[in-house]
């Protein structure tokens, strides 16, 4: 199955070939190469628009996942026909992410990397409201990337350490 990546933005460069390809192992780590998968790369204004309308909250912030199904956190979708091989949509705020990597110092392509792992992990039904869905999907993001990592020799990390 495909990822669909769309650069919506033009204030920052995107590499799309290596973030498409990690996003295709990030989703083989989760179990869900047969699924489908939106990326979009967004700018500031955008990222505002969707967190208002989607959060209640009017400012740009670094992802926003839509998933097509509601599963429980690490379940995989159970598709009835072939259109429903869809795990969703994952906004990434790349300008936002752009400007914290600037000020924090943090490798850009990375970030962006771990931003989507991120967001794949929200298409499984992974949360981050308390503690305990908090340690879920920090562990779950740490295994994907760490798969990764054995791939292409880096040594990404979720960035949502310490959360709670």
């Amino acid at each position: 199955m495909s990822v669909a990546l769309r650069n919506a933005q033009r204030a920052v460069p995107v590499r799309r070939a290596p973030l498409r390809r990690a996003v295709c192992a990030l989703r083989a780590a989760l179990g869900a190469s047969r699924f489908d998968v939106g990326l979009v790369c967004a700018g500031n204004g955008l990222m505002r628009r969707l967190n208002s309308a989607y959060r209640q909250r009017s400012e740009p912030t670094d992802v926003l996942s839509f998933p097509f199904h509601q599963v429980a956190a690490g379940e995989l979708p159970r598709p009835r026909c072939r259109d429903e091989y869809n795990l969703g949509d994952i906004f990434l705020g790349v300008e936002y992410i752009h400007q914290q990597c600037r000020a924090t110092g943090e490798d850009f392509e990375s970030v962006l990397v771990v931003t989507a792992a991120h967001g794949l992990c929200h298409l499984l039904g992974y949360q981050h409201n308390t503690k305990r869905e908090w340690q879920q999907m920090y562990q779950k993001e740490v295994e994907i990337l760490e798969d990764l990592n054995r791939l292409t020799g880096a040594s990404l990390r979720p960035l949502t350490t310490g959360l709670f």
